[in-house]
Protein backbone atom coordinates (compact mmCIF):
# COMPACT_ATOMS: atom_id res chain seq x y z
CA UNK A 1 0.00 0.00 0.00
CA UNK A 2 1.58 3.23 -1.51
CA UNK A 3 1.22 6.38 1.22
CA UNK A 4 -0.82 9.61 -0.44
CA UNK A 5 0.70 12.70 0.75
CA UNK A 6 -2.32 13.35 3.77
CA UNK A 7 -1.67 9.73 5.34
CA UNK A 8 2.49 10.82 5.53
CA UNK A 9 1.91 14.32 6.70
CA UNK A 10 -0.56 12.49 9.72
CA UNK A 11 1.60 10.12 10.61
CA UNK A 12 4.43 13.48 11.28
CA UNK A 13 2.10 14.57 13.35
CA UNK A 14 1.61 11.68 15.35
CA UNK A 15 5.54 11.37 15.70
CA UNK A 16 5.98 14.79 16.77
CA UNK A 17 2.92 14.63 19.54
CA UNK A 18 3.91 11.29 21.05
CA UNK A 19 8.09 13.07 21.27
CA UNK A 20 6.62 16.56 22.57
CA UNK A 21 4.08 14.37 25.19
CA UNK A 22 7.44 11.91 26.30
CA UNK A 23 9.70 15.25 27.23
CA UNK A 24 6.63 16.75 29.12
CA UNK A 25 6.19 13.62 31.14
CA UNK A 26 10.08 13.45 31.54
CA UNK A 27 10.26 16.83 32.52
CA UNK A 28 6.91 16.79 35.12
CA UNK A 29 8.38 13.71 36.98
CA UNK A 30 11.93 15.54 37.07
CA UNK A 31 10.00 19.08 38.44
CA UNK A 32 8.03 16.41 41.00
CA UNK A 33 11.04 15.11 41.93
CA UNK A 34 12.63 18.56 43.03
CA UNK A 35 9.52 19.29 45.25
CA UNK A 36 9.24 15.90 47.52
CA UNK A 37 12.70 15.52 47.86
CA UNK A 38 13.96 14.90 51.47
CA UNK A 39 14.77 17.94 53.02
CA UNK A 40 15.11 16.52 56.86
CA UNK A 41 18.84 15.70 56.34
CA UNK A 42 19.26 19.42 56.85
CA UNK A 43 17.64 19.85 59.86
CA UNK A 44 20.65 17.84 61.61
CA UNK A 45 23.60 18.87 60.41
CA UNK A 46 25.54 17.03 62.34
CA UNK A 47 24.57 13.54 61.26
CA UNK A 48 25.56 14.38 57.66
CA UNK A 49 29.05 15.56 58.39
CA UNK A 50 31.27 14.45 55.50
CA UNK A 51 34.89 14.90 57.44
CA UNK A 52 33.87 12.89 61.23
CA UNK A 53 36.61 11.63 62.40
CA UNK A 54 35.56 8.16 61.86
CA UNK A 55 35.12 8.95 57.98
CA UNK A 56 38.88 10.57 57.70
CA UNK A 57 40.40 7.31 59.58
CA UNK A 58 38.61 5.00 57.29
CA UNK A 59 39.62 6.73 54.10
CA UNK A 60 43.63 6.80 55.72
CA UNK A 61 42.95 3.49 56.34
CA UNK A 62 41.92 2.26 52.99
CA UNK A 63 44.14 4.59 51.04
CA UNK A 64 47.03 2.81 52.92
CA UNK A 65 45.39 -0.47 52.27
CA UNK A 66 45.02 0.50 48.43
CA UNK A 67 48.64 1.72 48.08
CA UNK A 68 49.81 -1.44 49.89
CA UNK A 69 48.06 -3.74 46.74
CA UNK A 70 49.18 -1.40 44.22
CA UNK A 71 52.81 -1.60 45.03
CA UNK A 72 52.63 -5.39 45.19
CA UNK A 73 50.88 -5.34 41.73
CA UNK A 74 53.47 -3.15 40.38
CA UNK A 75 56.17 -5.83 42.16
CA UNK A 76 54.40 -8.47 40.57
CA UNK A 77 54.18 -6.59 36.93
CA UNK A 78 57.99 -6.09 37.49
CA UNK A 79 58.98 -9.65 37.90
CA UNK A 80 56.86 -10.88 35.46
CA UNK A 81 58.19 -8.65 32.89
CA UNK A 82 61.49 -9.24 34.10
CA UNK A 83 61.44 -12.89 33.81
CA UNK A 84 59.23 -12.68 30.06
CA UNK A 85 62.90 -10.92 29.16
CA UNK A 86 65.23 -13.70 31.25
CA UNK A 87 62.78 -16.64 29.14
CA UNK A 88 63.18 -14.84 25.63
CA UNK A 89 66.96 -14.57 26.03
CA UNK A 90 67.15 -17.75 27.09
CA UNK A 91 65.50 -19.20 24.18
CA UNK A 92 67.73 -17.25 21.85
CA UNK A 93 70.74 -18.74 24.20
CA UNK A 94 68.87 -22.37 23.16
CA UNK A 95 68.60 -21.88 19.60
CA UNK A 96 72.00 -20.16 18.74
CA UNK A 97 74.66 -22.14 20.17
CA UNK A 98 77.63 -19.90 18.61
CA UNK A 99 77.19 -16.82 20.28
CA UNK A 100 75.67 -15.47 17.17
CA UNK A 101 74.93 -11.62 16.90
CA UNK A 102 71.31 -12.39 18.09
CA UNK A 103 72.49 -13.88 20.85
CA UNK A 104 74.54 -11.65 22.10
CA UNK A 105 71.64 -8.71 21.04
CA UNK A 106 68.74 -10.98 22.78
CA UNK A 107 70.99 -10.90 25.81
CA UNK A 108 71.79 -7.10 26.13
CA UNK A 109 68.07 -6.08 25.74
CA UNK A 110 66.90 -8.55 27.94
CA UNK A 111 69.49 -6.79 30.22
CA UNK A 112 67.88 -3.29 29.14
CA UNK A 113 64.30 -4.55 29.24
CA UNK A 114 65.48 -5.85 33.35
CA UNK A 115 66.59 -2.33 34.07
CA UNK A 116 63.98 -0.54 32.66
CA UNK A 117 61.32 -2.62 34.43
CA UNK A 118 63.04 -1.63 37.94
CA UNK A 119 63.46 1.77 36.90
CA UNK A 120 59.53 1.92 35.75
CA UNK A 121 58.63 0.00 38.74
CA UNK A 122 60.37 2.54 41.45
CA UNK A 123 59.06 5.57 39.44
CA UNK A 124 55.36 4.10 39.85
CA UNK A 125 55.50 2.49 43.01
CA UNK A 126 56.64 6.67 44.14
CA UNK A 127 53.83 8.38 42.47
CA UNK A 128 51.50 6.03 44.65
CA UNK A 129 53.61 6.73 47.66
CA UNK A 130 52.59 10.21 46.53
CA UNK A 131 49.14 9.67 45.86
CA UNK A 132 48.33 8.00 49.33
CA UNK A 133 50.49 11.23 50.74
CA UNK A 134 48.07 13.66 49.14
CA UNK A 135 45.15 11.89 49.94
CA UNK A 136 46.02 11.75 53.97
CA UNK A 137 46.90 15.35 54.17
CA UNK A 138 43.73 16.46 52.58
CA UNK A 139 41.87 14.48 54.87
CA UNK A 140 43.75 15.86 57.85
CA UNK A 141 43.34 19.40 56.19
CA UNK A 142 39.55 18.90 55.97
CA UNK A 143 39.12 17.53 59.50
CA UNK A 144 41.17 20.38 60.86
CA UNK A 145 39.59 22.75 58.98
CA UNK A 146 35.92 21.07 60.55
CA UNK A 147 37.05 20.64 63.93
CA UNK A 148 37.77 24.36 64.47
Amino acid sequence: MKLNYFTKQLFTVKRWMATTLFCMLAIAFVWQGAFFSNTSAMADPTGTLIASADAGDEVKDKTSKDAGRAKNFIQDTTDKVKEAARSNASKVDQATDDGSFVERKAKKDAATIQKRADEDSARTQKAVENTKNVVERTVDSIKDAFSK
